[in-house]
């Protein structure tokens, strides 16, 4: 076992001492829950013969008995989205392999999945945050029934993988094993794909020459294969010992998938029947610091800021992005996909993906080996790959070495010597910058800002040409979650790209997000106090000059607001009429800042709560 980074640890012990008391709460609470057994022994007979009115053949019987585990499958299908379409297929399957197995197992309910890349630049856009405290909320609707022993949650994209995590964190005393979908094939170079957008953003390209490159991107079943959240959420399961070793970037209808699900299944049966710690438990600080580490060495997605503090939270573990931008100064960047790269996750699989990278992780000592996992102890584990002999599924060591140096790369050759998640701060608050994607010679900006209160009214400035020919800082605000549901301004991107492409000096600040997909602009986001609770860029003008520099950590301006009343306001009355945007005027009420994870529930108490309801 390779010796710890002395920076990994000394996060490591601040985390644990931070979170010492939540964190003793909740391990408290489920391991409580543990001991009472499965809460199945414990229903009325009226509600037992609820629970298994509808099952066939032996099952019913088995139920009645207790004697065997029985699984909640919680499945985010739908046969829209292309990462999620696999998923009607799976319970069957799934079914299938865990009788096979021992077991029993149920479809307990179903969440929502929506796809950010059909919103983007909607109004259906200021719902995708707020989907996942709405997912967690389902995932512990469907495992409130108290008929389960374990569970198998299956969901690929953006919010849907956090807020199936945090909703099970709420059954921290169920063994939980997440079933992956698999990557679509590799279509049009994503390269290609943003030169298209780019002309199309220009006025060089028509609606049909951006639509015909657009469908031969994302033209099958599978996740988009850029690596942005969806591919990210991959990542970080497999590396947080919740995905089988090897499986997170496995396409769909393959042989080796079909084997992967199945043995999905015969891991949670094997976990419940042995009373295996439940997800609370094997969700610790260190496995949160793994996903973070691997989030910053794979150069995965920004939303992940926000996404990692909330599930952190759900855990009782008090992780801030201080304790992310640390790391990232001694996390070195190992992977270049795209958009920070050329490759896409089936050629990053290719070059040894996420076994070769947790292999040199280990190595230089940037992870906890000493950890839970859904296949036993040990991190180490993760560095092998699944493969079928003779139909027959295995595993064997990963590769040692990078099978491709201009995608992936060892800790002793990394493409940067930092992670490229930076936290800025100043008299604007305080924001995240991604800067893996972003040429140094771009990162500082120090130029006026131009402000704008609604994506589309920066878009539109740009199709009338008032931004040609000059530097700005590019300020979108009431972006944040109390405003409208922190949007992604992923659509901005195009129009950025072109301007930095003329010569100018440009970056975004904004209180709302980018994307998974951030790319080559610099951009200041999440910045919080959000405009919409009186944060600074409400006070901002234009002509302000903005200063940038997420080397140095600062995020200035050369005003002073104390003096300035707000100007401007997020959207309120009936500007929230339709796309369902009505319907979460609690959750903009409610919701946390972004430094926070941006989520409507408190961190676990530091004291059990007393029930007042008999077991």
């Amino acid at each position: 076992m390779s010796t710890l980074h002395p920076v990994l640890a000394a996060v490591t012990q601040r985390l644990v001492e931070r979170s010492a008391a939540t964190r003793s709460a909740y391990v408290d609470r489920v391991r409580a829950a543990a001991v009472r057994g499965p809460a199945r022994g414990r229903l009325a007979c009226a509600n037992l013969a609820h629970g298994f009115a509808a099952a066939e053949g032996g099952a019913k019987a088995e139920l009645a008995r207790g004697q065997k585990p029985n699984l909640a499958i919680v499945t985010s299908y739908n046969d829209m989205l292309s990462a999620h379409q696999p998923y009607g297929a799976y319970p069957p399957v799934l079914k299938d392999a865990v009788i096979r197995a021992g077991g029993l197992a149920q479809v307990a309910g179903g969440v929502p999945a929506m796809c950010d890349g059909i919103t983007q630049g909607r109004d259906g856009m200021q719902l995708s945050l707020y989907s996942r405290d709405v997912i967690a909320m389902s995932t512990a609707i469907a495992l409130s029934h108290d008929m389960f022993d374990a569970a198998l949650l299956l969901g690929v994209c953006d919010k849907i993988v956090p807020g199936l995590l945090i909703g099970a964190l709420s059954f921290g005393q169920l063994p939980t094993v997440f079933v992956p979908a698999g990557p679509m094939t590799s279509g049009l170079p994503n390269g290609e794909k943003a030169r298209v957008r780019q002309a199309y953003a220009e006025g060089k390209a028509g609606r049909e020459e951006l639509l015909e490159a657009e469908a031969a991107s994302y033209h099958s079943k599978g996740t988009c294969t850029f690596y942005g959240t969806a591919n990210s959420n991959q990542l970080l399961m497999e590396v947080m010992g919740l995905h089988l070793p090897g499986s997170s970037f496995v396409n769909p209808d393959t042989p080796l998938r079909d084997a992967l699900t199945r043995q999905a299944a015969a891991v949670a049966v094997r976990r419940a029947a042995t009373a295996a710690p439940g997800i609370g438990e094997l969700v610790d600080e260190r496995v949160v610091l793994n996903a973070c580490v691997a989030l910053l060495a794979s150069g995965g997605s920004t939303n992940h800021t926000l996404h990692l503090v909330a599930i952190a939270r759900a855990a009782g573990i008090l992780l801030t992005w201080d304790d992310l931008a640390e790391l990232s100064a001694v996390v070195p960047l190992l992977a270049r996909v795209y958009p920070n790269g050329a490759a896409d996750v089936n050629h990053f699989h290719a070059a040894g993906g996420i076994g070769f990278l947790v292999r040199t992780l280990l190595d230089a000592g940037l992870l906890h080996e000493d950890v839970e996992t859904i296949v036993g102890r040990g991190l180490r584990r993760y560095t092998e790959e699944p493969v079928l002999v003779d139909g027959e599924l295995s595993w064997r060591p990963g590769p040692a070495e990078s099978l491709d140096p201009t995608v992936l790369r060892p800790a002793t050759e990394p493409f940067s010597a930092d992670g490229g998640v930076k936290v800025v701060r100043g008299p604007l608050g305080t924001g995240v910058v991604k800067t893996s994607a972003v040429a140094v010679e771009h990162r500082l900006v120090s130029a006026p800002a131009r402000v704008f209160d609604d994506q589309h009214d920066f878009l539109a400035a740009f199709a009338a040409g008032e931004l040609d020919g000059i530097d700005l800082v590019a300020v979108i605000r009431y972006q944040g979650p109390a405003a409208n549901g922190m949007p992604e301004l992923h659509k901005l991107t195009p129009a950025l790209g072109v301007l930095q492409d003329r010569g100018q000096r440009v970056a975004i600040v904004t209180d709302g997000r980018m994307s998974g997909a951030s790319g080559k602009v610099p951009a200041a986001i999440h910045v919080t106090p959000e405009a919409a609770l009186g944060g600074p860029l409400s006070r901002v003008r234009d002509g302000d000059v903005i200063t940038l520099d997420p080397d140095a950590g600062t995020l200035s301006i050369a005003a002073d607001l104390a003096g300035r009343p707000a100007v401007g306001a997020a959207p309120s009355g009936a500007a929230w009429a339709g796309t369902g945007r009505e319907l979460f005027a609690a959750f903009r009420a409610t919701v946390g800042p972004a430094d926070e994870g941006a989520s409507i529930f408190p961190v676990p108490a530091a004291a059990p709560e007393v029930s007042l309801v008999r077991a």
